[in-house]
Order: C-alpha cells, then structure tokens, then sequence
C-alpha cells in the first residue's frame, strides 16, 4: 500500500465517521416539534411530623406534538423570600399522551437551616407579604431540549379576612 492510498483511507473513514455522527444527531431533530407547555397547577404544605412541613407541587403539561411525551426526570427549587428552601428531583412521572395532557405531583421536604433562616427573616421584618420562586427542569430524553418552568409572586403573610 502506498503512502497516499494510506492517507485516502484515513480520510474517507474520518468522512464516513463524521457523517454517521451527523446523522444520528440529526435523528433527535423533529421537524415541526413544538415544546410542551408546563404550568403549577398547585403549591400546598402537607401535614407533617416535624417542625417544618412538607410540601406537594403539582405540575400540568400539555402536550402539542404527535408523539408522546415520556418523561424521563424532573429537578426542582423553590425559594421563599431569596433562601433556596425545598430542592428535588423525582423520576416517576407520567407518559403524556400525544396531542393530549396530564399532571404530575412531587412531593418535597424543606432545607431545615433554610427554614430556621426564613423564620428569622419574617420575625425581624415587618412585611405583608413575602417573595417565592419555583424552577423545575422537565428532562424529556433526545426528542427534545429540556423544558424549563419558571413562577414567582408574592405570598400574603396578612391573616385571610384582613383587608
């Protein structure tokens, strides 16, 4: 074998290499693949034995795409008041029909120093109400990029009934 029959096949296995690559990434890209929408569809603390409670997010997706959406994993933060306060993850989660719906609960437990540190902040200040925020990345395997959540607002720290 000569020295350029050598450098030609190293060439054309590189080409071969790289076009194989090429096509298996462009097989995760789906033409006309709209990212599924995800909204809280509710917060709420959970009886608990303990000095801080527990809490249940729940999660609603729809699904705009021909193909079902299987789930793979779910990572998660809330935050009240500028402390990281619950962090998780959960990989249980439903398979959500094509064109169809479907919600998922996690279920999380409260960073107790955070919580002693949230304690101290709303016995010092005299605020009505105090900031939350919740961040959940959705991991929906090769079809697609993962779907992020982002909510925040205020939560009233005023008794119900007082205006």
């Amino acid at each position: 074998m000569t020295r350029n029959s050598i450098i030609s096949t190293r060439w054309l296995i590189i080409v071969i290499l790289g076009l194989a690559s090429l096509l298996q990434a462009c097989g995760g890209w789906r033409p006309g693949y709209e990212t599924p929408t995800v909204t809280i569809k509710s917060f709420r603390a959970l009886p608990s034995q303990g000095a801080l409670p527990n809490f249940e997010i729940g999660l609603h997706v729809v699904n705009p795409n021909r193909e079902a959406l299987k789930l793979r994993g779910v990572s998660y933060t809330v935050s009240l008041g500028g402390h990281e306060l619950i962090k998780g993850v959960g990989n249980e989660l439903p398979v959500i029909d094509a064109y169809g719906e479907g919600s998922l609960m996690l279920t999380a437990s409260p960073n107790l120093f955070a919580g002693i540190r949230i304690v101290t902040d709303l016995m010092n200040a005299s605020n009505e109400s105090i900031p939350y925020s919740l961040e959940a990345k959705l991991d929906v395997g090769r079809i697609g990029p993962a779907i992020r959540v982002r909510d925040s607002g205020q939560i009233s720290l005023r008794p119900s009934g007082r205006q």
